[in-house]
């Protein structure tokens, strides 16, 4: 059995939300375990932003939203 965790991106996980990719940037940029693969912020260029979302997290985020 394999032990690799799966990851989503942004657009995967708002189709399952259904919300925007915007949305779910907003919402798990500062989650811990939440990978930022995209590059900072210069003065001549604006941030890129490349998340990846382990699915693991995403349960626990879809959990805490139900129960509220």
């Amino acid at each position: 059995m394999s032990n690799a965790t799966e990851y989503l991106t942004p657009e995967q996980a708002a189709v399952i939300l259904n919300v925007s990719p915007m949305t779910v940037m907003r919402k798990f940029e500062q989650r811990k375990g939440v990978l930022d693969l995209g590059t900072p912020e210069t003065r001549h260029k604006r941030r890129r932003r490349i998340l990846r979302i382990p699915r693991e997290v995403f349960d626990a985020y879809v959990h805490e939203v139900r129960i509220r």
